[in-house]
This record gives C-alpha cells, structure tokens and sequence, in this order.
C-alpha cells in the first residue's frame, strides 16, 4: 500500500510542477494520495502548514543568506538539510531526493520524514507559529473531505 501511495504521488508530482492550488483543490489532493490522517497527521495540520509555508504553491522559493540555502515549495523543504538543489554548500539532503521537482521532493519528505520525527516536531516554522495547538477546522470545511 505504500509503496502505491508513493508511486501515485510520484505520478501526480509530473502534472502539477509549479501549480497554485485552491484549498479544497489541494485538500481534496492530499486525501487522495493518503496523506489524511498518515501516521496520525490530520489533513488540516497538513492544510494549514502547506498555508503558512507557501499559500498553496508549489512554485515558491526563499534564499536563506546566512546558511546560503533555499526553500522550495508548499512546504518550504530546505536544501541544506532535506533535498539537493546543487548549489547549497555543505548540503546534507536527508531524504536523498532533488530539490528540482518540488512536489514530489516534498511529498517524498512528508511521507518519509513526518513518520520518523512527528508533525510536532518538524523543522517548519509556519507549522509550529500559525497551527500548534489551535483549531484548525476552517483548513477543511466544506471541501467534502
């Protein structure tokens, strides 16, 4: 079952390069490749980090001058630590994956980071400011998922 989570996930990553979601779009995306509920992450934590790293966009950068890294995507995945855009000094890439495909690279990271660490301790900060202990409800509602 994974493994065909991964793999439709990997396939879904080709059509949406670059893609601005509307939230029940990307609501309604997530659930259907598992994300809802894996390893007891709710959808509307996932809602409401993807909101705070990046509005739904899978397209966003941020270059970090003090560690010359950036963040790529709806999740902000870092390339000094979590995927390899060659062009980070000293990168790590902890998930073994490309920073150049953003959706899958943060899927891939999703789907094998939040199980290892948990959702409340990801290095996300969005996640930690705008989500921790609050209602999140409203990330969901009415998008029939």
């Amino acid at each position: 079952m994974k493994a065909l989570l991964i793999l439709g996930l990997l396939l879904l990553s080709v059509a949406v390069q670059g893609k601005q979601f509307e939230r029940c779009e990307l609501a309604r995306t997530l659930k259907k490749f598992g994300l809802a509920g894996y390893k007891g992450i709710s959808l509307a934590n996932w809602m409401c980090l993807t909101y705070g790293e990046s509005r739904y966009n899978t397209h966003v950068t941020n270059y970090n001058p003090g560690s010359k890294s950036t963040d790529y995507g709806l999740f902000q995945i870092n390339s000094k630590w979590w995927c390899n855009d060659g062009k980070t000094p000293r990168a790590t890439n902890g998930c073994g994956v490309s920073c150049s495909v953003p959706f899958k690279t943060e899927i891939t990271y999703a789907i094998f980071r939040a199980p290892q660490v948990g959702l409340a301790y990801f290095p996300l900060v969005a996640w930690k400011k705008n989500c921790r202990n609050r209602d999140l409800t409203n990330y969901v509602k009415g998008c029939g998922v």
